[in-house]
């Protein structure tokens, strides 16, 4: 029987299985999700991209991936908050799935009056 839950998504934890963040004890998951830095404008992960672009199953996206290119390319143009409502997601967990596609050069983000646009590269 789990003696914990995860401060931040209530899921139960066995012994031994939290993580501290920030004061607090989470489980897995979301112990991940706090450490991890997604960054879109990566010079590294564009050129590793475009090396592996033409390799069998270089540029396979993932479910939500192709959903979201799919969105966008359906759209033209889609404000960020609009496509994570869209696909069920937060804010956090799009830029997530968005920035492998801004990698690949297949989307990219603009302003336009103050709201972050996805749009075909």
């Amino acid at each position: 029987m789990p003696d914990q839950t995860c401060s931040k998504c209530g899921a139960a934890m066995e012994p031994g299985e939290s993580r501290e963040l920030a004061g607090e004890e989470v489980c897995e998951d979301c112990f991940l999700d706090g450490v991890s830095i997604t960054k879109t404008c990566d010079p590294w992960a564009v050129h590793t991209a475009k090396s592996l672009k033409d390799l069998p199953g270089g540029h396979a996206l993932t479910p939500l991936q192709q959903k979201l290119y799919d969105l966008v390319q359906e759209r033209g143009e889609v404000p960020i908050l609009e496509a994570a409502a869209h696909l069920g997601l937060n804010e956090e967990k799009l830029r997530q799935e968005f920035a492998p596609l801004r990698h690949m050069e297949k989307l990219r983000a603009c302003k336009k009056d103050d709201v972050i646009h996805l749009t075909l590269f």
